[in-house]
C-alpha cells in the first residue's frame, strides 16, 4: 500500500498533465502559479499595516494557503490534498472567526471563543470525506458573499460598494476557471489548454486583494471603535488601476 506522502496518491487530479514540464513537479503550472499567494501576503501586510497592528493574527492566512497549495500540486500526494483543502477551510474559518460581526453568530453562540470552537469542529469534519471539500469550500464562499450583501445594505459609502463589486467580478472569473477545469477537462485537453486551475490561483489572489480590505473595513467598524476606518487606493485614488487598502484615522477624542 503506497504511503499517503507518495506522489500521485491524491484522490483529486486537475486537468493539467502530470510531469509534462518537470521530472520533479507533478503539475508544473498549477505549482508555479501559487507565487501569486506569496506576492499577495507582503502586499496585504504592507498596505494594511495599521489594521495588522490592531489584529495581527488575521494577516497570515493567504501565506498558509499558498504553502500547502504549492506542496499539493508539486506532489499530488494524499497528504498534500488534505493540507491544500484544509488550509483553504482554515482560511475561511479564520475569516469567520476574526471578521464576521457578532450579530451574525448563531443564537446559541454567546461569544467569539465559542464560535472559534464551532468553526474548528466543522473544519476537522472535512477528514471524513475529503472529495467533497472543494464543494464545501465554495458553498462557504457563497455564504460569505451573502453576509457581504447584508453589510452593504447598511453602508452608503460608494467606495465600499465599488470595491465589493470588483471583488465579486474577480471571484466569478476565478470560480468559472475552477469549475471549467473540473467539469470540462476533456474539452480543454482536446484543444491542449489545460491551465485554467493555474488561472484560478492568480484570479483568486486578485479577488483577495479586494476581499481582505473590504472585510477588515467591516470588522474595524465593529471591533475597533476607537478608530474611524477609511478605504483608500494605493498608489493614489486618481490612478485608473490601484489597490484598495484600509486606513485607520486618528482615534476619536473622548471627554
Amino acid at each position: 500500500m503506497p504511503s499517503i506522502f507518495t506522489y500521485l496518491t491524491s484522490e483529486v487530479d486537475c486537468c493539467e498533465g502530470n510531469f509534462e514540464h518537470s521530472e520533479v513537479i507533478a503539475e508544473y503550472y498549477n505549482t508555479i502559479s501559487n507565487v501569486s499567494f506569496f506576492l499577495l501576503f507582503p502586499i496585504l501586510l504592507y498596505l494594511n499595516h495599521q489594521y495588522v497592528q490592531q489584529r495581527p493574527l488575521s494577516a497570515y492566512t493567504s501565506l498558509i494557503a499558498g504553502i500547502f497549495s504549492t506542496y499539493y500540486h508539486l506532489t499530488l500526494s494524499y497528504v498534500g490534498q488534505l493540507l491544500d483543502e484544509l488550509s483553504i477551510l482554515w482560511t475561511l474559518a479564520l475569516t469567520y472567526t476574526f471578521w464576521i460581526p457578532k450579530c451574525y453568530f448563531p443564537g446559541f453562540i454567546k461569544d467569539r471563543t465559542q464560535f472559534v470552537c464551532l468553526v474548528g469542529i466543522v473544519t476537522l469534519m472535512s477528514f471524513i470525506q475529503p472529495a467533497f471539500n472543494a464543494y464545501l469550500l465554495n458553498s462557504i464562499s457563497l455564504h460569505l458573499l451573502y453576509l457581504t450583501s447584508q453589510e452593504l445594505k447598511k453602508c452608503s459609502n460608494p467606495r465600499v460598494h465599488r470595491i465589493a463589486a470588483s471583488m465579486v467580478m474577480w471571484w466569478v472569473l476565478a470560480i468559472s476557471c475552477w469549475l471549467s477545469d473540473k467539469w470540462f477537462c476533456g474539452f480543454w485537453q482536446r484543444i491542449n489548454f489545460c491551465y485554467l486551475h493555474s488561472f484560478w490561483h492568480v484570479l483568486i489572489s486578485i479577488t483577495l486583494l479586494y476581499c481582505c480590505p473590504l472585510f477588515i473595513y467591516f470588522d474595524s467598524r465593529y471591533e475597533i471603535p476607537a478608530f474611524e476606518p477609511e478605504l483608500k487606493y494605493w498608489p493614489s485614488d486618481s490612478w485608473p488601476i490601484a489597490l484598495p487598502y484600509l486606513a485607520l484615522r486618528t482615534p476619536y477624542k473622548r471627554c
